[in-house]
C-alpha cells in the first residue's frame, strides 16, 4: 500500500490510537477492488512511501478490518469527495491498517537488485497505483531478507 509521507506515513500510523488509520481516499477502481474483494483482517501490508525524495518501504502492517464504505466520499469538504455517491450506493471503500513494526527503508532501487522481486507489481515501469498486490513469495522474501531490524 502506497502512500504519500505529508500525507500519511508509516511514523504517523505508529502515533495514532492503536496504531492503526483507515485507508481512506483511494479513488481507483482497480486498487479499491484489492482493497474490497481481496484484503482481509491479519493480510500483511508492506507499507510504501510514494512521491517523496526517497520511496519505498518503510514499515510492516496489517489489514485490519474488513472493506467498508470510505466516509471522505461524503464529505463536501474533503478532497475525496464524490458527489455521485452515497449512503445507500457508496462508490469507494477503505480498510483500515494497523502498523506493525518500522523498517530501515527499502528503497525502490534495492527492491529491483534482488531477481526473486523483478515481477512484483510495484516495480512495473508505470505502475501508478496506489494498492497492489503482493505475492507469498514477494512477501517472505521482503519479510525474512530484507526487512529485518
Amino acid at each position: 500500500m502506497k502512500s504519500e509521507p505529508r500525507e500519511c506515513s508509516f511514523d504517523d500510523v505508529l502515533a495514532a490510537p492503536k496504531r492503526t488509520t483507515a485507508w481512506t481516499g483511494v479513488r481507483n477502481y482497480q486498487a479499491r477492488n484489492f482493497m474490497r474483494d481481496a484484503m482481509r483482517p491479519g493480510d500483511g501490508v508492506l507499507f510504501y512511501h510514494s512521491n517523496c525524495a526517497e520511496p519505498g518501504i518503510a514499515g510492516l502492517a496489517e489489514v485490519a478490518s474488513t472493506a467498508y464504505p470510505d466516509p471522505t466520499q461524503f464529505d463536501p469538504e474533503s478532497p475525496y469527495y464524490d458527489p455521485r455517491a452515497t449512503r445507500a450506493a457508496p462508490r469507494w471503500v477503505c480498510v483500515d491498517v494497523r502498523a506493525l513494526r518500522r523498517v530501515p527503508l527499502i528503497g525502490l532501487s534495492e527492491l529491483r537488485r534482488h531477481a526473486a522481486l523483478r515481477d512484483m507489481t510495484v516495480l512495473r515501469r508505470g505502475n501508478r497505483l496506489s494498492i497492489t498486490p503482493v505475492t507469498a513469495a514477494e512477501w517472505r522474501y521482503i519479510t525474512q531478507k530484507l526487512a529485518r531490524a
